[in-house]
């Protein structure tokens, strides 16, 4: 076995090992209510962070092009109360409008 199979074996153990401390400690018991809490935001928080440094982190370094510009016509939808559906046709368009001028 060469050593970087060798690495992806310890990697899929110590994953697994990680993954499964919470569920053996925890058992059948319910969480605290205040790191309820904390766990139901953690998802909004990572998908609110992915799209922050996809929009604005290109090539280690703050900018904003197209898609900020998208990403803000979105959020405009959003206020605006339009469906979903609207929302994402908006920021498309927006976006490919501003890239075919640019």
């Amino acid at each position: 076995m060469t050593s970087i199979w060798v690495t992806i074996a310890l990697l899929t153990v110590g994953t697994v090992l990680i993954k499964a401390t919470g569920p053996v400690l925890l058992g059948g018991r319910d969480l605290p209510p205040r790191l309820s809490g904390v766990v139901s935001h953690l998802a909004p928080a990572l998908l609110a962070a992915l799209v922050v440094v996809d929009t604005f982190g290109h090539d280690q370094k703050l900018s904003a092009d197209e898609s900020a510009i998208g990403l803000a016509a979105a959020a405009v939808a959003i206020a605006a109360r339009l469906p979903m559906i609207a929302v994402v046709a908006i920021a498309a368009a927006v976006t490919a409008a501003v890239r075919a001028v640019t």
